[in-house]
C-alpha cells in the first residue's frame, strides 16, 4: 500500500531553551503566534490545487472525475481520508503501477493561510504487459498465458490476447475493455473467442467461434450484465462408441442470443465466506436475433451464510433452473442443465444424474439441487492463524434432481415431475482454501437416492473450483 504524506506545516522556527530563547522575554500576540499548524489541525482547511504527476499516456481529463472528492474535504483528516480514497480508485482503474500521495501548504500569490496542495505521484503500466498463471474452474485446471495493452487510447481502454490450455478445454480470445469515465463499474467489453471443449461424460467434443457484446452496470446493490452473443457450434464424438442420441445432435449450428444476469453477493468471501448472502438470477433468450437455436433459459443460485457455534458456519444453498423451446425448436444438448459431481451434488459422478442413453449423459430440461453445510475450524488447533487456517472440516448434505418435461402439462405437473426421483448424499470431509482464487475438497460421501443410469461415487471424492452447491 502507498504512503500518505504530510510536510510540516509549521514556517515558524520553535522556541524554548534548545534554542535559547525565553518565551517570558516574547510579546504575547496570540493571533499572530497561532501557526499553520495549529490553524490547519484546528479549524477549516481548503484544498486549492490537486496536481497529477508522472502522466505520459493518459488524459488528464479521464481521472478528473477519481480525484474530485478531493476537494470538497473540510479539515486535515478529511483530506487525507479522501486522498487515500481517490488513490484507491486510481489504482482500480488498472492503468498504474504505484500511486503515491503527498499533501502541503498552499504557496504563491493566490495562496491561502488554511490552503493546502495535494499532489499524486503516479507511475504508469508498461504499454505491452504479460502474465502466465493457472486457473481452477469446476474440478478442472488450466494455464493461461496473457498478452495486455493497458490504457491504449489513454482513457482506461485495455486490449488483452490470451490463451489457455487446460484438461478439458483449450481457447483464445481477443478482448476490448472500455470504462465509462468518472464510473469504472460501467464498462462495456467486445470479445472474439474460440473454445474447444471435451465432455467424457456426453461422449461430445465442442468447438464455439464466436463473438460477444457485454455491459457491465450496478444498481443499487446488484450488478447487472446485458450481453449478445454470436457464436458458431461444432459438435462431434468424443469417441466411436458414443451413442446414437449423441451422433445425432453432432454437426454445426448457429447460436445468437441475449441474455441478462443480477448479482447481489453480500459475502465477505467469494471462495469460503463466513457471512453474508449471495443472489444470482439469469435469463437467456436465443433465437431472437437469428440462428438455429430457439429458446427461454431461466436459471438462479442462492446461498446464506450465518456464523454458528464456536467459529464454524452454518451455510445453506439452492440451485434451480428450466429451459422453454420456442417454435417447435429441439434444445441442443450444449444448451441443457448438467447436475451431479464434487461441485454440485456429492456422491455422484461428474454431470451424470438424468437422462442418459447408452452411458452417455443427455442432460435435461429442468433441474433444482439444494444443500446444507456445516464448516469449521481443524479440530486440536493449538493457536490460531497460519496454515491451519486455510482449512476447515465440513459437513454436508446434498439432494437435487434433473429431468426432461412435457410442455404440454401444466406448471403443476412440471413440479411433480422435479420432485420425483430425488437424488441425495450427505457425508464429511476436509477443505483447503486457495487464497481467494478457488478451494480443494477431499469428502467421504454416502450416496442416496440412487437412480437406474446413475453414476456414483461411494466412498472418497476430491473436487477443485470455484463455484460449489
Amino acid at each position: 500500500m502507498g504512503t500518505v504524506q504530510a510536510r510540516s506545516m509549521d514556517p515558524l522556527p520553535m522556541h524554548g531553551r534548545d534554542l535559547g530563547v525565553n518565551p517570558d522575554d516574547l510579546e504575547v500576540v496570540e493571533a499572530e503566534q497561532e501557526t499553520k499548524k495549529e490553524i490547519l489541525e484546528n479549524k477549516d482547511v481548503v484544498v486549492q490545487h490537486v496536481n497529477i504527476e508522472g502522466l505520459g499516456r493518459t488524459k488528464e481529463d479521464y481521472l478528473g472525475y477519481e480525484i474530485s472528492d478531493v476537494f470538497s474535504a473540510k479539515n486535515l483528516i478529511d483530506v487525507m481520508k479522501k486522498s487515500h480514497e481517490a488513490r484507491q480508485k486510481l489504482l482500480r482503474l488498472g492503468i498504474f503501477k504505484e500511486v503515491e500521495v503527498l499533501i502541503d501548504i498552499s504557496e504563491g500569490e493566490d495562496a491561502l493561510p488554511n490552503g493546502l496542495d495535494v499532489t499524486f505521484e503516479v507511475t504508469e503500466l508498461k504499454r505491452v504487459t504479460g502474465s502466465y498463471n493457472t486457473m481452477v474452474g469446476n474440478n478442472e485446471g488450466s494455464m493461461v498465458l496473457g498478452i495486455k495493452l493497458p490504457n491504449m487510447f489513454g482513457r482506461g481502454e485495455k486490449l488483452t490476447f490470451q490463451f489457455s490450455y487446460g484438461t478439458k478445454e483449450t481457447s483464445y480470445g481477443l478482448s476490448f475493455f472500455k470504462p465509462q469515465p468518472g464510473y469504472y463499474e460501467r464498462n462495456f467489453t467486445l470479445n472474439l473467442y474460440k473454445v474447444t471443449g471435451q465432455f467424457p461424460w456426453s461422449s461430445l467434443k465442442e468447438t464455439d467461434r464466436g463473438v460477444s457484446t457485454e455491459l457491465n452496470f450496478p444498481l443499487w446493490m446488484t450488478d447487472h450484465t446485458l450481453k449478445w452473443e454470436g457464436v458458431w457450434r461444432e459438435l462431434g464424438c468424443l469417441a466411436r462408441s458414443a451413442s446414437f442420441a449423441v451422433r445425432e445432435e453432432s454437426g454445426h449450428t448457429l447460436k445468437s442470443a441475449l441474455s441478462h444476469t443480477m448479482v447481489l453477493d453480500t459475502r465477505n468471501s467469494a471462495i469460503l465466506p463466513r457471512k453474508g448472502a449471495l443472489l444470482r438470477i439469469n435469463q437467456e433468450l436465443a433465437g431472437y436475433t437469428g440462428g438455429d437455436a430457439s429458446f427461454l433459459k431461466e436459471d438462479f443460485e442462492l446461498q446464506l451464510n450465518r456464523p454458528f457455534l464456536w467459529g464454524s458456519v452454518l451455510s445453506a444453498s439452492l440451485w434451480g433452473g428450466m429451459i422453454f423451446p420456442i417454435g417447435g425448436r429441439p434444445i441442443s444438448i450444449a444448451d441443457r442443465f448438467y447436475l451431479g459431481g464434487p461441485t454440485s451434488v456429492r456422491g455422484f459422478g461428474m454431470y451424470s444424474i438424468g437422462p442418459q442413453n447408452e452411458g452417455d449423459y443427455l442432460g435435461g430440461e429442468a433441474y433444482w439441487a439444494s444443500g446444507l453445510h456445516l464448516y469449521t475450524p481443524l479440530p486440536f488447533r493449538s493457536t490460531r492463524g497460519g496454515l491451519a487456517d486455510l482449512f476447515r472440516t465440513h459437513f454436508f448434505l446434498n439432494a437435487g434432481n434433473l429431468c426432461n418435461l412435457d410442455y404440454g402439462e401444466g406448471p403443476h405437473a412440471h413440479l411433480q415431475k422435479l420432485a420425483e426421483c430425488i437424488r441425495w448424499s450427505y457425508g464429511a470431509g476436509i477443505i483447503l482454501r486457495l487464497g481467494n482464487i478457488a478451494r480443494l475438497e477431499l469428502n467421504y460421501c454416502i450416496p442416496m437416492g440412487v437412480q437406474s443410469g446413475d453414476r456414483i461415487c461411494d466412498g472418497v471424492q476430491f473436487g477443485a473450483g470455484i463455484r460449489f452447491l
